[in-house]
């Protein structure tokens, strides 16, 4: 696919949309929109808080949210209960009336459910290595399991445009995800760090789930240099760092 069909766009919520959203301001998501412009289809990434304006950006440049892409099932990130807040997010924009196709991890099926009331139709369970096609566009799902049993991160390729990974919270320029909440496992993380995630070259661009650092993207060789939760060689160098439990 040409590089000028490759539709991309990093929107950060309580900047880019939900500005008035105290809750998104203070948990910098982001949201992600993917897609072909020839086809003039895209996928959302972890769409929540403001979900009318993330559909109405892909709107505005064009594009039909045809498919959505969760990285895992925390509510910050699909909608639900966090903290006593309650957060708009795959629920709200099935009602809106997109007709999306909602991908996960099928280890991810039952707590994305729980979170969101979302039923098992709604969902289209995968394993590592599925594919899933938006227009001409082809996007890899690597399960990252970790930080919650089921999270998975987003390969995209497109001819002419460097590699991109939309990590979700697997990994962050700076750290990784939390293994200490329900589901997590750190011995999981390590390999999800080392060996899932090696098949993403040093030239591609890495795109988390949160803005935890300045930048908002940074090339993945440049985190592995810098990004302390490599510095492990082994498994029990990352006990000793993260714990095992």
């Amino acid at each position: 696919m040409d590089t000028n069909r490759f539709y991309f766009r990093q929107l950060l919520a309580g900047r880019d949309f939900a500005k008035g959203d105290q809750l998104a301001q203070q948990m910098v998501n982001f949201t992600y929109l993917i897609g072909d412009r020839e086809s003039g289809t895209c996928a959302s990434i972890d769409p929540a808080y403001g979900v009318s304006e993330i559909v109405e950006v892909a709107g505005n440049d064009g594009m039909l949210i045809t498919d959505v892409l969760v990285t895992h099932y925390h509510p910050d990130h699909i909608g639900g209960s966090m903290m006593g807040y309650s957060i708009e997010g795959l629920k709200e924009m099935l009602e809106m009336g997109v007709k999306a196709k909602i991908h996960v991890q099928k280890e991810e099926a039952p707590g994305t459910m729980y979170v969101t009331g979302l039923s098992e139709t709604d969902l289209v369970t995968h394993s590592s290595g599925d594919i899933v096609k938006v227009g001409d566009l082809e996007i890899t799902l690597i399960h990252t399991p970790g930080h919650t049993p089921g999270s998975q991160c987003f390969h995209l390729h497109a001819p002419g445009d460097h590699g991109r990974l939309v990590s979700g919270d697997t990994l962050f320029l700076d750290g990784c995800g939390r293994t200490d909440l329900q589901g997590g496992d750190p011995e999981a993380l390590y390999d999800s760090l080392n060996t899932k995630l090696s098949v993403v070259s040093d030239d591609s661009w890495l795109y988390p789930g949160h803005l935890y650092s300045p930048e908002s993207s940074a090339p993945m060789g440049e985190v592995r240099d810098r990004n302390f939760v490599f510095r492990a060689r082994t498994k029990d160098q990352w006990n000793m760092m993260f714990g095992n439990g």
